[in-house]
């Protein structure tokens, strides 16, 4: 089965990619291996670029941005518009690969190109609305406004968790600002990103875009480093951990260029006495456990009230004993593997910090054995009981490991999802008006996203994503996100007779 869907982008281990206009494949550079952790079966590889084969690629970028600009943004947004129909046509196939070269549920593989067509849809509607602003002028006869023109070259480099869609946010929304892209993907999902720019190649073949548009480039951190630290680079938008974000920060700031930061999450959910149960367990469980807990926006910490703390955890050890887990094609499992053995390692390790700062089990943990689980990547989603201030808990450890603790009042609760390093996503289920209110104030979660009666995961494409803190303060997606990719232009026409100066300041001559 995964043959014929990498037949469909035309991938195989004897031919993985070759130039085709908007991708940039290396003649001479090493290669990278993708393995698939639902079965550890390699799937084929790629090869990275050198340095020399990455200026190459930069050139031609700067080439094609030369050419983009000054094409209209709403034929920009039909460019974009075809990328979106095409991934309606390839939806199903790119969904399992996603699925079979990450590891998440076919729900949630096809779920992720969905946010692809969603994010098309949002930027041709955007093409036509990047507004500016019209200013009074304090001299007669004079006219201000501002406009807002593309950046230039903008690198994206992504992370495993959410191979294509997170690129997409960034590429749809930087096409119609009339920006062009390079893309290094994570060295873990290789193969996703190369599909993605099968169904690009043939947009732009049949619109006889420039070569150089959108560029795919593989490689791993000296990649990375390579963007970082070029000056012909406008915007980097990173995904990824906080350490990985925190040197991407300082070396783009060293040379004055503008950073796009997504990092880590450490997102709660508070659920008060007033809250109703059933509709957190739905929003707790898919929190905790989707993406076998490899989002960013995971629920990692659940802040129950003492009056419902018992109830609630006995809902939650009913609903984790009933989770399927197993081949995430097969649609009737709930959660799929870990990204790899690393993770797994990481996630044996933060099992073994909890015991030893004091906490306890209510849902065992462990590495699930047997033919089924053969690429050593599946391991049981667990609960722990915990307090806030654990080493471990301030943490963010990409796994499914749900901490558990309780509070006495809002103010306590508030004070606990805040005292986090991250400020990514945070919720609370409530059906007490006052707390709902209280959350969202300037006195409530210090988040970039805060939600009412639904989890912390699975925003939708309309809103700006992004959070706070050690989460690095970017935002992608809807909303006014599109600025980022973008430079403000202030402009003054005098269409007087006289030129009278600003403060009224007489300088005569």
């Amino acid at each position: 089965m995964i043959n014929d869907i990498l037949n469909t982008f035309s991938i195989s281990e004897q031919n993985p990619g070759a130039s085709d206009g908007v991708q940039f494949i290396s003649t001479s550079g090493a290669g990278i291996n993708s393995w698939s952790p639902v079965d550890g079966h390699k799937i084929a590889g790629v090869q990275t670029v050198t340095k020399a084969e990455y200026d190459q690629v930069i050139t031609k970028a700067q080439a094609a941005f030369r050419y983009w600009r000054t094409v209209p943004a709403p034929a920009r947004g039909e460019i974009v518009r075809q990328i979106g129909e095409a991934l309606r046509v390839h939806k199903d196939a790119l969904g399992k690969l996603v699925s079979y070269e990450m590891g998440k549920s076919l729900q949630e593989g096809r779920g992720e190109v969905q946010e692809m067509i969603d994010i098309c849809d949002f930027a041709v509607g955007l093409s036509r609305q990047l507004y500016g602003l019209t200013m009074h002028s304090e001299r007669p006869a004079h006219r201000m406004y501002e406009q807002w023109h593309p950046l230039g070259i903008v690198g994206i480099i992504s992370a495993f968790n959410f191979p294509v869609a997170v690129w997409s946010w960034n590429a749809m929304i930087a096409l119609v600002c009339g920006d062009v892209c390079v893309w290094k993907p994570s060295e873990k999902t290789p193969l996703s990103a190369l599909a993605c720019f099968r169904i690009l190649t043939e947009v732009f073949n049949k619109n006889q875009l420039p070569e150089g548009l959108c560029s795919l480039v593989q490689g791993g951190k000296d990649l990375g480093e390579w963007m970082a630290e070029d000056p012909r680079v406008a915007l980097v938008s990173a995904t990824g951990s906080t350490r990985m974000g925190k040197a991407v920060n300082i070396t783009v700031a060293a040379r004055l260029g503008k950073c796009l930061l997504e990092l880590g999450g450490n997102n709660a959910i508070i659920v008060s006495g007033d809250a109703d149960l059933d509709m957190t367990l739905m929003g707790v469980v898919f929190g905790a456990v989707g993406t076998a807990g490899q989002r960013c926006t995971t629920t990692r910490r659940l802040i129950i009230h003492e009056s419902v703390f018992g109830q609630l955890t006995e809902k939650l050890k009913n609903a984790y004993a009933q989770l399927r887990i197993g081949d995430p094609l097969d649609a009737r499992n709930h959660v799929g593997p870990l990204i790899d053995k690393d993770a797994v390692a990481q996630y044996l390790q933060a099992l073994d910090a909890i015991q030893n700062e004091g906490g306890t089990f209510i849902v065992e943990g462990g590495v699930l054995e047997g033919a089924e689980y053969a690429s050593g990547c599946y391991v049981k989603p667990c609960i722990a009981v915990v307090e806030n201030h654990f080493a471990i808990v301030q943490t963010e450890t990409f796994a499914p490991i749900l901490y558990v603790m309780q509070y006495r009042d809002m103010e306590e609760a508030i004070a606990m999802q805040n005292d986090v390093p991250q400020g990514l996503s945070s919720a609370i289920m409530t059906l007490n008006l006052r707390e709902a209110e209280l959350f969202l104030s300037v006195a409530g979660s210090d988040c970039g996203i805060a939600n009412v009666n639904i989890g912390t995961s699975g925003a939708e494409i309309g809103g700006a994503f992004g959070g706070e803190k050690e989460t690095g303060g970017g935002r992608e997606s809807g909303s006014d996100a599109w600025k980022a990719y973008m430079r403000r232009q202030t402009n003054t026409i005098n269409y007087g007779k006289e030129l009278p100066l600003a403060q009224g300041i007489a300088f005569n001559i």
